[in-house]
């Protein structure tokens, strides 16, 4: 049964008519032409009733649904040969209008007295040939129904664009826009209101000039009056402690909490190791609580320096949050104490929406305390061993998007994390993923981190920093590609049980992990990208997170598995004499992805590339740099193959 409204495929089907005897049927449902987001619901395995929903289907689609009978021995009777039966089923979705357009906005720059002009994206699902936009539109003082409509035909691109004229000036209106197809028109967009400016720009303008001679005076007096007072605070910060911003004391009798001003997050990251003593960083960067606004609930695992405790925080309106809380052990060195407290110095400078957020510390009673927000799906590495198997590629891809925009984020502050592995990344009850655990950050040095004598996370960390106890966002790069790789095997061990001496040798002599089970190719492209040799060579996370995107929004990248196997070592030598084509030379140097732009270029033969340039690979869609050299230096190889050739004949 296909659902004619949302194309949601329902099978139903009756058990088999012989059991073998056993009475433990379970059901599965393969479907090789569904997209790789298609749900699943109850699940796809393991059914243990007749009937299953399919859902996420393309629109006006014939999928083939083959559904299986399988009982506690059919894992041995098909490994005996027995060939598994099933049963093949045949639906086709119905056609469906569009979703709604996305990102609607105000083109201010080509915006008139009498006219507005409106920017949007396209559907995210157009199910079908979008042909044109049908724009409502009304003053909001009009119902919906006396709406206008203003249509727009439909033009490639990622953008849409078009004008309304004949407004009335000084009018508050209210755009909606649907996308239109052959089966009709689509879901309308968030209404968008807006204004039409009338004579008010005329009049800004004129009163700018006017106030614009008088005001100049007082803007030069006030930046100089505001250079002099930063002057004086920065001279009393070197001879006075900071003062407590963003406290919370408990007040009063009945304990209420006083919130005074909260300095602003920083935009650089600074170092908590520069000050003397590691309390004033801790004040100059994280919110003191009172100790008898937290009540400790239970331990949920424990850490360096003490306990993990999941608790309850009393906020000032009298509600309580629940929080994680990390407490000092008793007994602990005051060196101990001072890298406790340097990780939330560390913390309170972050503010982005996947790193994990600190709230506050207790500093002033026994334990210390470090209050963060708490996390209900704790670890990734462990949330995705109880979860294996449950997810589809793009939810996984969400999950990789979030830690690299975290990094990013951090990367910009010029933090440097050197512990990025699943471990170190919480998951909300959301699926939101966000960095945690700062405690291995140390000093800065000339655009690195040295370590000061802890332990390596050798699995996770940069050939580079092994070797040099060096550390730069570029190593930070290469941990992200060992989590995107844990992410795909469901947290499996990277390099398995190999020794870290083993693991050390064979990354330094070109090893790199195999692609996971049902890994796209595209996204073991981008763990190879991550695991370059030369650091430079590797994306930031700024690219890593468009790449991510990119693959989002294109759901057919992500079609192509990468090819299982053992992974062999790089290898520089390439027989030129075995290979007749441009495709079998990109594959052997495993640059494929270039495949189809060079042979929409028209580049075929090796004599065909043998006269490119450098500058020719940006437009042939090589823009790593990496890359760029990669192919340079396969094509010298073939220009020197080819002279010898030459030479042969003559």
């Amino acid at each position: 049964m296909v659902d004619n409204k949302s194309s949601v495929v329902t099978l139903t089907w009756k058990p088999p008519a012989k059991n073998g005897g056993r009475n433990d049927l379970k059901y599965w449902v393969d479907c090789p032409l569904c997209p790789p987001d298609t749900e699943y619901s109850p699940r796809q395995r393991d059914l243990p009733g007749l009937e299953v929903n399919v859902s996420r289907l393309a629109s006006h689609t014939t999928y083939e649904f083959f559904i299986y009978a399988e009982n506690g021995v059919s894992e041995q009777s098909i490994a005996a040969g027995t060939k598994q039966e099933s049963v093949l089923v045949n639906a086709t979705t119905f056609s469906s209008v569009p979703s709604a357009v996305r990102a609607v906005i105000v083109d201010d720059e080509t915006s008139t007295e009498t006219s507005i002009s409106l920017i949007w994206k396209p559907p995210m699902f157009p199910n079908g040939q979008i042909i044109t936009y049908q724009i409502r539109y009304r003053t909001t003082v009009e119902m919906v129904d006396e709406s206008k409509y203003h249509y727009q035909k439909a033009v490639p691109g990622e953008t849409q664009s078009t004008t309304i004229t004949g407004l009335e000036t000084g009018m508050d209106y209210v755009f909606a826009i649907a996308a239109t197809t052959k089966d009709g028109v689509g879901e309308y967009s968030t209404p968008l209101m807006t204004s039409t400016d009338g004579g008010r720009k005329s009049q800004i303008y004129n009163t700018a000039i006017i106030a614009g001679a008088v005001a100049a005076f007082f803007i030069i007096m006030v930046l100089v009056a505001i250079v002099i007072f930063l002057l004086i605070c920065w001279r009393r910060k070197k001879e006075v402690p900071p003062i407590a911003n963003g406290m919370i004391y408990s007040n009063g009798p009945n304990g209420e909490a006083v919130i005074l001003p909260h300095i602003g997050k920083a935009r650089t990251y600074i170092d908590p190791f520069t000050y003397e003593d590691p309390v004033q960083a801790v004040r100059e960067f994280a919110t003191e609580i009172d100790a008898s606004c937290i009540r400790i609930l239970d331990v949920i695992g424990g850490g360096e320096f003490g306990d993990v405790c999941s608790g309850l925080m009393l906020m000032p309106d009298k509600s309580t949050r629940k929080v994680a809380v990390k407490t000092l052990k008793t007994g602990a060195s005051d060196k101990d104490r001072a890298d406790f407290l340097s990780e939330a110095s560390i913390m309170g400078q972050f503010d982005d929406p996947n790193v994990i957020e600190l709230l506050g510390v207790v500093t002033r009673t026994r334990p210390a305390m470090i209050v963060t927000e708490y996390m209900e799906n704790r670890s990734l590495d462990t949330f995705l061993k109880e979860n294996d198997g449950k997810f589809s590629v793009p939810q996984l891809i969400c999950m990789m998007r979030g830690i690299a925009s975290g990094m990013r984020y951090l990367s910009e502050m010029n933090f440097v994390h050197r512990d990025l592995a699943a471990r170190n990344i919480l998951v909300s009850s959301t699926l939101v993923c966000k960095v945690a655990d700062f405690g291995l950050s140390r000093r800065k040095h000339e655009g690195a981190y040295e370590t000061k004598g802890g332990k390596i996370p050798i699995r996770w960390t940069a050939p580079e920093a092994i070797a040099f106890k060096k550390f730069t966002s570029a190593s930070d790069v290469w941990s992200y590609g060992i989590v995107m790789w844990e992410i795909m095997s469901y947290g499996e061990r990277p390099y398995w049980n190999w020794p870290n001496q083993d693991v050390i040798r064979a990354v330094d002599k070109g090893y790199r992990l195999p692609p996971p089970m049902d890994c796209p190719e595209a996204l073991h492209q981008l763990m190879l990208d991550c695991w370059q040799k030369d650091r430079n060579h590797r994306p930031t996370f700024s690219t890593i997170v468009s790449t991510l995107e990119r693959l989002t929004r294109n759901p057919h990248a992500l079609r192509p598995l990468a090819k299982a196997g053992v992974n062999q070592m790089n290898n520089s030598f390439t027989d030129l004499s075995q290979i007749r084509s441009v495709p079998d030379w990109l594959e052997s140097i495993k640059m494929g992805r270039y495949k189809d732009t060079f042979s929409q270029a028209g580049y075929v033969r090796l004599e065909d590339i043998a006269r490119l340039s450098q500058g020719d690979l940006p437009r042939l869609g090589v823009n790593l740099v990496g890359h760029q050299k990669k192919i340079m230096k396969g094509i010298q190889s073939i220009r020197s193959h080819l002279e010898q050739s030459e030479e042969t004949l003559v």
